[in-house]
């Protein structure tokens, strides 16, 4: 039959015992029965589940029971007959233990054994009126399948089941005992999973160091495979969400074999013991990638709970709080998800939340905090969502007026937005020949020595930092040139250069030589570089998709003195909210354009000027055809060496903005000094210089005049005023955190300014709205 009796443990006797009127008849009588040794067991009868010898005890008399939980004991003559040599049992045990020795770390006990091999398994009833626990026969294996589609008294091998309704009989009293708290620290043995959907993530891992049994048949399956990518076949390669044994310095990555600071934080319980929490954990992260286009649900992920015993019952349990949490903290359940009901219980949604922007943070927040069940509201100065993304798509191509790169796809939460969007990001390759002024190419190798070089010039920066403090600090810029006063082959340097200040978006005499590079000491994005061929614009829009955004609506002032937050727009209309999120630009809270009451804090406020509003600007061009294919031979772009140190920043690189062919579009960047120099120009004398520095590059040619154009104006950009941070000379990446701190738990902050690990980057701002709708929700 499918079921075993429903209450075996506590209240049935194969016998009851007479009534006596000697205490001698009563002495005589208790010693049929012994109580389980393990201090603190619940089990007054204690009944062996393994059936496994002949003298078996059952719920009877035995010398001695082996507990493996309060609801769970295996009598004497059961542990003999696997155990001892000369018994039916011992080859059973045998091989079972040859295997779990072969992929284990832990130790084969006879208790393992009846835990990995013997113990029952328990289902719940899927009738929603139901959901009642039962235990299968032994013989019967649990399936993903049959936990889906299992129903009181289903059938198993054509037995019918006679009588009445079977969701009618009660549950077995030991379920309810599972629930309570302490049940979990008088588990003997930790749960590790069978065929979990974490298995080919981590076969480089042993199983039951990562909450899965070393039994396991995809454990041997996955074992030979070839780690070098670290990717699960049939998934996006960018996923990898945990971390291979011996590596390091991966973005979004976890141990699989230990608990986060935060996880402990949350999880206090399970710190003695993390093997259920890291087994729960590693099947949600392995799930969500496995399938990130709908919501996982701890509905889905228990049908993948396969362990023996009454521990299931607390595992299925245990889903829900660790599902909450992951779903809370952003690392499932994420990116442009659309759900129909709340992600989270009703404690941890705020009742209504005020953003100001729209750019990637702000959207990101609004999207996580609308998921969870929170009213939101953005409301936008200006006329367009996105902030600094702004595609234009004039000359054939979208090209990206901001951002349009992806640095390191390897668990980005944008190639997570393109998976789920089917949208497919180009790899730029990494081939960049450089051109000097009279269209000669620079030697690979020579190249390759200078950027030795410029490497070296910033290991010597990296060296003198060591020991100084921050009043110590002095402009990258003025380092550098004392540094490379040794190198005479100067032009090729300059492009390295424009490079660096292409990354900090600033000259060189602004940045901080002490903090220039300062989230490096944080593990980076790994992984292709992409161009977004379709713009970031697409996956904003997908955010913003069913939010309530106010655009055309400047935000003047946030009053914070009271109970709730009230914010003002210039047209006097007002809002209030007991939780704002502010995403505007570093520079817009630099010059004070919002007025907060009270003041923001002096900290914060000493923060905000200590960082730098960096500035690119671009130039697109569209030719009538594709001049420079011959001369660059399919790479993705080209560097310009500048004749001199004046004309450094002026289009060092160009862009092929179509990686088809078919369309001619160039894009290039000013950066550093160039910047200023161009910024009172007409478009068209900006476009002049630039074709001028493109006919010089390609002298054996006859060079068209480009059809069409655009040239970028983020300085004069009213609503941005800049394109990304850095950290200004004397000041530290310790700033961006200050900027990321709440404000009485009422005004909280978020844009790339404020993410330390990620700044400058579209998946900085991103991740800064994801984790600012996560401190909104655990307050």
């Amino acid at each position: 039959v499918c079921c075993l009796p429903l209450f075996p443990y506590f209240t049935v006797f194969l016998s009851k015992r007479k009534a006596t009127d000697t205490e001698e008849e009563d002495d005589q009588s208790e010693k049929k029965y012994r109580k389980c040794e393990k201090a603190g067991c619940s089990a007054t009868y204690p009944v062996c589940f393994a059936s496994a010898s002949e003298r078996c005890a059952k719920n009877g008399y035995t010398s001695r029971w082996y507990h493996l939980s309060c609801g769970e004991h295996f009598c004497n003559e059961c542990f003999d007959h696997y155990y001892r040599s000369h018994k039916d049992g011992y080859e059973t045990f045998a091989a079972w233990k040859k295997v779990w020795t072969s992929n284990g770390k832990s130790e084969p006990s006879l208790k393992a054994f009846m835990a990995d091999q013997q113990l029952p398994y328990w289902v719940q009833c899927t009738k929603p009126d139901c959901r009642k626990w039962r235990q299968l026969t032994k013989e019967i294996q649990l399936t993903s399948s049959l936990a889906a589609t299992y129903r009181c008294g289903m059938k198993f091998n054509n037995i019918k089941t006679e009588g009445p309704d079977q969701c009618s009989q009660p549950e077995d009293l030991r379920v309810v005992e599972v629930t309570d708290s302490w049940w979990h620290s008088m588990l003997i043995l930790p749960p590790l999973f069978k065929e979990s959907p974490a298995s080919p993530f981590l076969a480089a891992y042993y199983p039951d160091c990562v909450g899965m049994s070393p039994t396991s048949c995809f454990s041997s399956a996955f074992i030979q495979l070839d780690f070098a990518f670290c990717s699960v076949p049939g998934l996006c390669p960018y996923f990898q969400p945990f971390y291979q044994p011996n590596e390091c310095g991966k973005a979004l990555c976890v141990r699989p074999d230990m608990m986060e600071l935060d996880e402990l934080y949350e999880f206090p319980e399970f710190s003695r013991d993390p093997t259920m929490y890291l087994a729960l954990r590693n099947l949600i992260l392995a799930s969500w990638h496995r399938n990130c286009k709908e919501v996982l649900t701890s509905q889905k992920c228990a049908l993948h709970i396969i362990v023996r015993g009454l521990v299931r019952v607390r595992c299925v349990q245990e889903m829900d709080r660790v599902l909450h949490f992951m779903t809370r903290k952003g690392l499932i359940n994420t990116g442009v998800l659309m759900v129909k009901r709340p992600l989270l219980p009703e404690r941890y949604r705020s009742k209504n939340v005020i953003i100001i922007g729209a750019g990637a943070s702000g959207l990101a927040a609004a999207r996580q905090l609308q998921n969870f069940g929170t009213q939101v509201v953005v409301l936008e100065a200006r006329e367009r969502i996105g902030g600094r993304v702004w595609d234009d798509t004039r000359l054939g191509v979208t090209v990206g007026q901001g951002a349009q790169i992806v640095n390191g796809c390897v668990n980005n939460p944008i190639a997570l937005m393109c998976e789920q969007m089917s949208i497919k990001m180009h790899k730029l390759g990494e081939r960049c020949d450089l051109f000097q002024e009279g269209g000669q190419v620079t030697d690979p190798a020579f190249d390759k020595r200078m950027d030795f070089h410029f490497n070296a010039i910033l290991d010597v920066v990296s060296e003198w930092r060591k020991d100084k403090s921050q009043n110590q600090d002095t402009p990258l810029g003025e380092k550098v040139q004392e540094v490379k006063k040794n190198f005479l082959q100067e032009s090729v340097l300059q492009f390295h250069l424009s490079n660096l200040e292409y990354a900090c978006g600033s000259t060189l005499d602004q940045v901080s030589a002490r903090s220039w590079d300062h989230n490096e000491f944080f593990a980076q994005f790994s992984g292709d570089h992409t161009l977004l061929t379709k713009g970031y614009s697409v996956l904003l829009h997908k955010l913003a998709e069913g939010l309530d955004i106010r655009t055309k609506c400047q935000v003047q002032s946030i009053d914070y003195s009271g109970d709730l937050v009230k914010v003002t727009s210039s047209n006097g209309s007002q809002w209030t909210a007991q939780k704002v999120l502010v995403t505007v630009p570093l520079t817009l809270l630099q010059k004070n354009m919002i007025q907060f009451n009270p003041p923001l804090p002096e900290r914060k406020l000493k923060a905000i000027h200590s960082l730098g509003a960096g500035i690119i600007e671009k130039i697109a061009l569209q030719f009538p055809h594709r001049f420079w294919d011959g001369k660059i031979q399919g790479a993705d772009y080209f560097g310009h060496i500048p004749p001199s140190p004046d004309k450094r920043g002026m289009f060092s690189v160009f862009y092929d903005m179509d990686p088809q062919g078919k369309q001619a579009v160039l894009m290039s960047v000013i950066t550093g000094d160039a910047v200023p120099a161009v910024r009172e120009m007409e478009d068209k004398e900006v476009v002049d210089e630039c074709m001028k520095v493109l006919r010089e590059l390609f002298k054996e040619q006859e060079v068209p005049d480009p059809v069409n154009f655009f040239v970028t104006h983020w300085s004069k950009d009213s609503w941005s005023q800049m394109s990304y941070s850095f950290v200004k000379t004397g000041g530290s990446g310790e700033a961006y955190d200050i900027l990321a701190e709440d404000v009485q738990g009422k005004v909280f902050f978020a844009g790339e300014a404020t993410n330390r690990h990620f700044p400058q980057t579209v998946t900085g701002a991103y991740l800064s709205g994801v984790r600012e709708a996560s401190k909104m929700a655990a307050m």
